[in-house]
């Protein structure tokens, strides 16, 4: 047990489950990027040795799979696509491909709890995916809640674009989960 949820055994990988994010700490963008970072900030970042590199974070399904990367300072969250699934070679090759393209250090995988916080089989399913991801690309892979994000990138989408696709949804989706990965890291941090 951590301090930010139980782990999770999933598949012979150890797979940490992080805490949702009140709803008025959400944000597409979040509430950090670049310019509005304070210098000092970004200097504690970097001696406390933050981890170089890209996080990756998946919104995962059935049919498709959703991406989204942060940048390297691991401030801000932006969509990338969404991957047609075809089969898990194919998938883990693609994602590996990702990681390699952007650099990645480590993964998040949207984790679907239900409300109340309880595993389905679906959260079972993306444990077990995360596992194997883990394992495949030697990488770590955290599982995050998810809940809600689904909604909230539905909202954002329409609000922006009007009624959006399913593929940029599931991007987006990916994006919202990233954020509220990155912004409990930065809590985490400062306390």
């Amino acid at each position: 047990m951590n301090s930010l949820g139980p782990d999770v055994n999933a598949g012979g990988a150890n797979v940490r489950v992080d805490k949702p994010v009140p709803a008025q700490n959400r944000g597409l963008a979040g509430r950090y990027n670049e310019r509005t970072m304070s210098a000092r900030h970004h200097a504690q970042r970097r001696s406390a040795g933050a981890r170089a590199g890209r996080i990756l974070a998946l919104d995962y399904g059935r049919r498709r799979i959703g991406l989204a990367v942060s940048d390297e300072l691991a401030l801000t969250a932006q969509p990338l696509t969404t991957l047609q699934r075809t089969n898990r070679r194919d998938d883990v090759r693609r994602l590996r491909d990702a990681v390699r393209r952007w650099n990645v250090t480590r993964i998040v995988v949207g984790h679907p709890v239900r409300l109340d916080g309880t595993s389905g089989t679906m959260a079972e399913e993306v444990a077990q995916f995360a596992g194997r991801l883990q394992k495949a690309l030697g990488i770590p892979v955290e599982l995050a809640d998810e809940r809600l994000s689904s909604w909230e990138a539905e909202q954002t989408v329409s609000a922006r674009e009007g009624r959006g696709s399913r593929n940029r949804l599931d991007a987006v989706a990916a994006a919202v989960i990233l954020r509220s990965y990155l912004e409990r890291e930065r809590q985490r941090e400062q306390a």
